[in-house]
């Protein structure tokens, strides 16, 4: 048996190639939507992929399932075991294997069999390793979202990120049950969970790459809740806020990604289009970091800069319906493969051109002003605090704020800021701030970009209040 991990450090996101080098055959679980990688290293190992799965349907990428399986001519096999709400709408088209629990499956000599735990998402599976070539006892099972190194999945993604409303109190008590059945299989199975540290699909991931059943029984917090009413207080306390963007992948992914073929880089266009783009009223990105945007930007452009959180912010703050265009530093060729990946591995395939960097220096050469973005002091703020005509913003999640946050300062997490921008008052200054400095750039940004013309940042933000003694987890 031959056993490859991926990785996608943005998305921190694992993906497998488990192959039977005795027949050539090999499976893909849970592929992203980059499937070369998958279909390199198969033929360097003298595999061809034969087989596709994954064990849900995604929240934080598109799912490259459909994609891999067209291209290789692979069978897909997809869960059937989440009821009607949750079956997947291409699998005729696809004409994948429909599976449900004690399912299984072969891949040369080594066999998958199919556990529904649902928990995480109705439709969960984790698949079973056997390799009968050797043993017939089971070594290892790939996880996906069920289970991670120190952690499990969040089971209230339903509800606060696809709107199912109602869901998350049953969805834990099913994850609850779903840990006592896996329970009972040997400690030393291997696990080989689908994230790692830094998924929004936790709230404490791990970042060993692999663990085993046992080591989890004895360390990972879930196994040590034996009290199903604590379990579910537990696992629903302190889960991070999702990106806005999951919702478009659940739906994405559920009714079938379209298949993309081969992927171009955009069309690069000349400088002086840049002005007419933007007068169209098309929406503009600026991927450079974030010190060089506030020194000097084209007005009505946006920033998210090209680091490891763009792939979330470019899925919080780009809209699926819409073409766009970015402004990127063509410095390295592999720069722009990897922004275009970024953006197509959550869907978001409307890129209709992009500017070189040069396009800033040009604006102003052309005689037209650059917008610069000011910061403020620690002693700034507190001396403008309270004053009528300066608004503080903080753009933290809803939970930080909650949990201690500056006086009289308003809370509108930046992934909400486009649908909340009339709750901003227009004639005050505003200070925007977050934790230490990163979301506050960007939403200083989206602001101008939509009209704000007073618009400062507090870099050290609410870190930075926070040591000074100021800080206070009131409530309003």
């Amino acid at each position: 048996m031959f056993l490859k991990r991926f990785y996608d450090p943005k998305l921190a996101q694992a993906s497998y190639l488990l192959g039977c080098t005795s027949s050539g055959e090999a499976l893909v679980v849970d592929p992203n939507r980059r499937i070369e990688p998958y279909l390199q290293a198969a033929q360097a190992e003298g595999l061809r992929v034969a087989h596709v799965t994954e064990t849900h349907i995604h929240a934080d990428f598109v799912s490259g399932a459909r994609e891999l399986a067209h291209r290789a001519g692979a069978r897909l096999y997809l869960s059937d075991a989440g009821g009607k709400d949750w079956r997947y709408g291409y699998s005729t088209d696809a004409r994948a294997v429909l599976l449900q629990d004690g399912s299984r499956f072969s891949v040369g000599t080594v066999q998958l069999e199919i556990i529904h735990v649902p928990g995480h998402t109705p439709e969960h599976l984790t698949l079973l390793v056997t390799d009968t070539a050797t043993t017939s006892v089971p070594m290892g099972t790939f996880t996906g979202d069920f289970i991670f190194v120190g952690d499990v999945g969040r089971p209230d993604l339903l509800e606060r990120a696809a709107r199912v409303r109602g869901t998350m109190e049953e969805s834990a008590r099913q994850l609850f049950r779903s840990l006592q059945r896996f329970r009972a299989l040997p400690d030393y199975l291997q696990i080989w969970p689908g994230h790692g540290a830094g998924s929004a699909c936790g709230k404490s991931l791990g970042a060993v790459p692999q663990t085993t059943l046992g080591y989890e029984k004895r360390c990972n917090w879930a196994f040590g809740v034996t009290d199903e009413d604590q379990f579910v207080r537990s696992v629903l306390a302190g889960q991070p806020e999702p990106p806005r963007y999951f919702a478009n992948m659940k739906r994405i992914n559920q009714s079938g990604p379209r298949l993309l073929g081969a992927i171009r880089c955009p069309t690069r266009l000349p400088a002086e289009m840049l002005l007419l783009t933007l007068a169209q009223g098309a929406i503009v990105v600026d991927t450079r970091p974030a010190a060089a945007f506030a020194l000097g930007a084209v007005p009505g452009t946006i920033n998210i800069p090209l680091n490891r959180a763009f792939t979330t912010w470019a899925g919080s703050l780009l809209p699926y319906e819409r073409d766009f265009f970015f402004i990127a530093d063509e410095g390295r060729a592999e720069a722009l493969d990897e922004l275009v990946w970024d953006l197509t591995g959550i869907g978001l395939d409307r890129i209709a051109g992009y500017f070189g960097a040069e396009a800033v220096e040009a604006w102003r050469t052309s005689g037209r002003e650059l917008q610069t973005i000011p910061e403020v002091t620690l002693s700034d703020v507190r001396a403008k605090i309270g004053a009528h005509d300066i608004k503080l913003l903080d753009v933290r999640s809803e939970g930080e704020w909650k949990s201690g946050h500056a006086p009289g300062s308003l809370n509108v997490p930046v992934g909400n800021l486009e649908q909340r921008l009339n709750d901003i008052p227009r004639d005050r200054s505003i200070i925007v701030h977050c934790q230490s400095g990163a979301r506050a750039a960007l939403a200083a940004s989206l602001l101008k970009a939509r009209g704000f013309t007073d618009v400062r940042v507090f870099p050290g933000g609410f870190a930075e209040w926070h040591a000074a003694g100021l800080a206070k987890a009131t409530l309003p």
